[in-house]
């Protein structure tokens, strides 16, 4: 607030000095706000940003089979083994037999204690697990089973792990010190167990488990595994043995399961028409309303619509005519492109075509023989180019992302930005430029502002001083009279 008074000239020079700021303000004001409007475009770059980047994520998940595909297993018998799908599973029936479950090694001595912490006498305690072998010297004052536990565990508490263990009541404990293998399996197999202290003794040393592999029969094949997880089994299944019965044979089922493909479908979808939603919303125009937002006619949204659009409608149209069957393109498919540019599912027709060939019906999303761009440089044009004879709508739309988004590297090594990294840096540089200008109004509207203060403050002391020298006459003139 300007303390200025106008007590000399009557005038409201602090009102005078703020009213002539206000119109020198006013290009500050016109700047800030288009400063605010970059601003706005910057936030919404970011949104489609992530929109774009989760459409392009979804594409990358669907764009192999073992992403697109979605499987069942259904067992003949619940408790035998679980199963779970990690990739691409030849459909079909299996048969199951688990003969024994993995196990690990697990001693005790047999020698008890009623105090953990009473020492024991000094001895060593050696021991071997998959070709390490271990030895513990025991001292004599640190000999207790609380002490040598802790040793233990300290000296190979990667491949056992020793333990207390209470085997009386809480009134009249017996302490017992128990050594276990911490893998299962023949691998993990604790042995050469044995000890020369004191209080325990190799006559008193017990076996309570013994190591073991896990064993099934797979379609009549014997197979063994150091835990009860079979992943490497068969392509695109895996399953845990959870009870042995070799007397038991079941069967289990892996076919397609088609509303999980749809569900993975229908996400992409909704994924894209989120892209295509708010692109929509952004270039509307009302003469009521005005612009539907800051992007309105920003060519960045012109750039994602046509990357779209090219990878999953550009269709060539011999293959369209050469498809007899009808799964050359999406709306075959009854995935439909409407009016306003976003996608829909027509569910009969989708079920109807999955059912009528599964594998066909992913051929058009999937790349199935792999994608090769000869070991092209990163971010070229030739790494994002497939050369193999297949590829995928799915395939081609996240790379086409990629190669928009991404910097791309020239011939001469030097390199172009991507499309919203371009945008934004030049988002940015106009912020920048409008910080600057307005800087420079902002300084120079503090001097306009000394300057009128220091003008009315002039203009102030003159008609005080002129007012004091009229006063002084006419007390002359009074006197004279």
């Amino acid at each position: 607030m300007i303390q200025l008074g106008g007590l000399a000239s009557g005038l409201d020079t602090a009102a005078i000095i703020d009213a002539i700021l206000g119109v020198e303000r006013v290009p500050i004001n016109a700047l800030q706000a288009d400063k605010r409007d970059e601003e706005s475009k910057l936030s919404l770059i970011g949104t489609v940003k992530g929109y774009v980047q989760s459409l392009r994520d979804k594409a990358e998940e669907l764009s192999s089979l073992g992403g697109f595909f979605s499987y069942d297993i259904t067992a003949s018998e619940d408790g035998v083994a679980s199963f779970s799908v990690t990739g691409a599973p030849q459909t079909g029936s299996n048969t199951l037999v688990v003969n024994q479950l993995a196990a690990a090694s697990r001693f005790t001595f047999t020698d008890t204690v009623t105090d953990p912490d009473t020492d024991l006498g000094a001895g060593d305690i050696d021991f071997n697990v998959n070709g390490t072998a271990y030895s513990l010297t025991v001292s004599a004052s640190d000999s207790s089973l609380n002490e040598i536990r802790d040793a233990i565990n300290s000296l190979a508490g990667d491949d056992v792990t020793a333990s207390v263990v209470n085997i009386g009541t809480s009134g009249s404990p017996q302490y017992q010190l128990v050594i276990a293998g911490d893998d299962t399996g023949l691998e993990g197999a604790v042995t050469g167990l044995t000890s020369t202290v004191a209080g325990l003794t190799d006559a008193n040393i017990v076996e309570l488990t013994s190591a073991a592999n896990a064993e099934v029969e797979i379609d009549g094949l014997t197979v063994q595994r150091s835990t009860n997880t079979f992943d490497d089994v068969l392509d695109g299944v895996s399953f845990t043995a959870q009870a042995a019965d070799a007397a038991k044979t079941i069967s289990f089922s892996t076919a397609v399961d088609n509303d999980g493909i749809k569900t993975k479908v229908q996400e992409f979808v909704d994924a894209y028409n989120e892209v295509i939603g708010f692109i929509n919303d952004q270039s509307t125009f009302t003469e009521e309303d005005g612009t539907g937002g800051a992007l309105f006619g920003d060519s960045i949204l012109r750039d994602i619509k046509s990357t779209l659009s090219r990878s999953l409608f550009s269709v060539d149209i011999s293959t369209v005519v050469a498809d007899s069957a009808g799964f050359s393109t999406l709306s075959l498919l009854g995935i439909d492109l409407g009016t306003d540019g976003q996608l829909t599912i027509d569910s009969a027709k989708f079920d109807a075509k999955l059912d009528e060939d599964p594998d066909a019906f992913a051929d058009l999303f999937v790349d199935t023989d792999g994608f090769d761009n000869t070991g092209a440089a990163n971010n070229t044009a030739a790494f994002y180019t497939d050369l193999t004879a297949d590829d995928g709508l799915f395939d081609n739309l996240f790379r086409a992302i990629d190669q928009s988004v991404d910097d791309l590297v020239l011939g001469d090594g030097s390199s172009l930005k991507g499309l919203f990294s371009r945008r934004e840096e030049s988002i940015n540089d106009a912020i920048s430029r409008f910080d600057d200008r307005i800087e420079v109004l902002e300084a120079r509207l503090i001097t306009t502002e000394e300057s009128l203060i220091a003008r009315f403050s002039a203009l102030e002391s003159l008609i005080a001083g002129l007012n004091a020298q009229g006063s002084a006459l006419g007390s002359l003139n009074g006197t004279n009279n």
